[in-house]
């Protein structure tokens, strides 16, 4: 049964706060912004229907405050809550209080959050649904120091143990040898509990220059799934991404087809619902799962931009209970796009840089979108995130792309805190990145932060 939404509750701040504010008002959705004391002046904050305060600054009492965020929901009577990226986005708990609550909930079900945010039950389904993942474990690791030092002996070194409950990054060790395997299991396992909540780790082949390719998914509750193409994320710094590109270099229209046709299928097997994010890692022309993001990822844009797909727009069309707009066949990869993302940061020592911006000038023209929520005299917080903007660009070919992000970055003018704009400069005159291919690890070998 369709549900036409009147009125949505985003919960979550800074730029894909306002962008899912954008895609409301475009569907004639009134929307309510949820705020930290500390981000009341938000732009989304200033430009939305209706505002509720839902604590101090620490996200622990106000992003991350289930209760609050349900209760602005019920005080506004919002049909459905948006969770954006982060905080939320990802807490099965979260989208199973909204829906029981009486609201819907713009994501998957939460049986599916749950189960793909689990490592070793999402490796488990992808593998029953054909698509490939990296050789390890196959389930957590138990106790048996013997059975262990089997395990990555006939993987081969190098390993890694990652936490079951881990992502962005942590949870994860590499281990080189043998000597090194039981107390790097046991150190995991720590850390895991401490962080996550769960000691479960599993292990897995290390791969030593791969790269970070991820495939859009979009499906609707009638067992339809689509694909939109790939990404490579690559150019990242302590696991986390800097620029994204899509479609990604050297990956031809049969290898698109043949795993993007995977990932439709693993929707089907699992019920996916909504926007996610099948990621891989890819070397020596293989595709690793690694996992699923179950929400819409930061870098969605460059999707968009070659596909001419709005992605939040279609998140909100499944919530409502539509069946998918788009078939496979619909869609068309039309040239290539950037994404750098801009943070409040020194380019570098990468300390945050909170403060006010006393001066701000966009770059424009032809195929450039800034994805922000700063403007002159706003303040910058100290307390989350430091990415304030997103700069992408588009163009008919990868080439032209990058000279138009060039341009794009000699535009941009921020000043009263430090960006990492020099860093985007220079990764894009970089003779590695301009040829594509570029492994995960390359950027922090490049600054000297490589530690394999």
């Amino acid at each position: 049964m369709v549900q036409a939404f009147t009125k949505v509750l985003i919960a979550n701040r800074g730029e894909i706060a306002l962008r899912i504010m954008r895609c409301c008002r475009d569907l004639g959705i009134r929307t309510v912004a949820v705020y930290s004391t500390v981000d009341r002046d938000l732009k989304h904050v200033r430009l939305a229907d209706e505002t509720v305060c839902i604590g101090p600054a620490p996200s622990g009492d106000s992003y991350l405050n289930i209760p609050r965020i349900i209760a602005a929901a019920e005080i506004t009577r919002a049909d459905a809550i948006h969770p954006g990226y982060g905080f939320l986005a990802e807490n099965a708990d979260f989208a199973e209080r909204v829906e029981s609550s009486g609201f819907h909930f713009i994501g998957p079900t939460p049986d599916v959050i749950r189960m793909m945010g689990d490592k070793v039950s999402a490796i488990r389904e992808m593998k029953a649904a054909g698509v490939p993942c990296v050789p390890g474990s196959d389930g957590p690791l138990g106790d048996d120091e013997k059975t262990n030092l089997s395990l990555a002996k006939d993987i081969g070194y190098p390993i890694i143990i990652k936490a079951s409950g881990g992502g962005g990054g942590r949870g994860m060790r590499v281990v080189h040898d043998a000597d090194d395997l039981i107390q790097s299991i046991e150190m995991t396992r720590s850390e895991a509990q401490a962080a996550f909540g769960n000691p479960v780790v599993y292990m897995e082949k290390y791969l030593e220059k791969p790269r970070h390719i991820e495939f859009q998914v979009l499906a609707d509750q009638f067992g339809n799934a689509i694909h939109l193409g790939e990404r490579d994320c690559s150019m990242q710094r302590r696991h986390q991404k800097v620029v994204e590109e899509a479609p990604a270099p050297g990956i031809d229209e049969a290898t698109r087809r043949d795993i993007g046709a995977r990932c439709v299928a693993a929707c089907q097997r699992i019920g996916y619902r909504g926007a996610g994010t099948f990621e891989f890692l890819y070397e020596n022309g293989e595709f690793y799962f690694i996992e699923m993001n179950t929400r819409v990822q930061v870098e969605h844009p460059v999707t968009e931009m070659i596909t001419g797909v709005d992605i939040i727009k279609e998140q909100i069309f499944i919530a409502e209970g539509r069946p998918l707009r788009y078939k496979q066949e619909d869609i068309k990869i039309n040239g290539h796009a950037f994404e750098c993302r801009i943070n409040a940061e020194d380019p570098v020592t990468f300390m945050p840089s909170p403060g006010t911006i006393s001066q701000y000038h966009a770059p424009g023209g032809l195929g450039v979108r800034v994805e922000t929520h700063i403007y002159n005299g706003y303040t910058v917080p100290p307390n989350y995130d430091s990415m304030i903007a997103k700069l992408v660009v588009g163009g008919n070919l990868r080439e032209s792309a990058m000279a138009r992000m060039r341009g794009a970055l000699s535009e941009v003018f921020i000043d009263g805190i430090k960006t990492n704009i020099p860093l985007h400069q220079e990764i894009f005159l970089d003779e590695a990145f301009q040829k594509g291919g570029t492994s995960i690890h390359y950027l922090e070998k490049k600054l000297g932060l490589d530690k394999h």
